[in-house]
């Protein structure tokens, strides 16, 4: 079967070092490819029904739009898509002793990660991440030759960068990141987010929290340094 992973991740600043209180989220939204055009006429009905326009995230979560970021949820759950995420506590990260001092290998280690583990075989796998500035060029292209050498009875198609703000798919998997991430760093005030969460968190009869490594709807690996699930 052919498969389409969208791809962003939360509070990635954490891994340059500067603070070491909180948690990184790393996470893809998973769907067969022929679903895709499906997906994207939902959201657009979404779109119309709550007049939004432009890029929907996150961090625009506001009591004036949480009906929208509820109706999405909704359509997470109804939809046959999956989500998978990665969490990783920054104070955890040592990029010195296990990724040669170098903070942006480290992230796409892990989003190797977050990736090859549900890559089966047989299958096409197109990934898509978001846009973002390396500081060593053809990081996107290695990630793709790493997962390409590391599964070799699936095909990796694609992993290619693209700008989040023209997807809506990648646009539902930032939300789904962002919703993770508030979790875990206990996120703050905003009544709207904690309104996405609690509905999350209804749909998975429990907390957004660490998973069994066999969740397929909603499953997320908290990343530990002294090994485990």
């Amino acid at each position: 079967m052919d498969f389409e992973v969208y791809c962003d991740e939360s509070r990635q600043e954490l891994f340059t070092g500067k603070s070491r209180d909180g948690f990184v989220v790393i996470g893809g939204l998973w769907l067969e490819s022929a679903r895709r055009q499906h997906l994207k006429a939902r959201i657009g009905e979404l779109r119309e029904r709550h007049q939004v326009r432009g890029e929907f995230k996150w961090q625009k979560v506001s009591p004036a739009r949480q009906s929208f970021y509820l109706d999405l949820v909704e359509l997470f759950f109804r939809e046959p898509i999956r989500f998978r995420a990665i969490v990783l506590a920054a104070q955890e990260m040592d990029a010195v002793r296990f990724h040669a001092a170098d903070n942006e290998l480290m992230f796409y280690k892990f989003y190797y990660q977050m990736l090859h583990q549900w890559i089966l075989g047989q299958n096409t796998y197109r990934i898509f991440v978001d846009v973002r500035t390396n500081r060593v060029r053809g990081r996107v292209r290695t990630l793709e030759q790493v997962l390409r050498n590391a599964n070799l009875t699936a095909e990796i198609a694609c992993v290619q960068a693209l700008p989040s703000g023209e997807l809506d798919i990648m646009q539902l998997a930032d939300v789904l990141v962002g919703a993770v991430g508030f979790a875990f760093n206990d996120g703050g005030r905003s009544a709207a987010k904690r309104a996405v969460v609690s509905r999350i968190e209804q749909y998975l009869e429990h907390p957004i929290q660490p998973t069994s490594r066999a969740e397929q709807e909603f499953n997320i690996f908290r990343f530990r340094s002294e090994g485990g699930w």
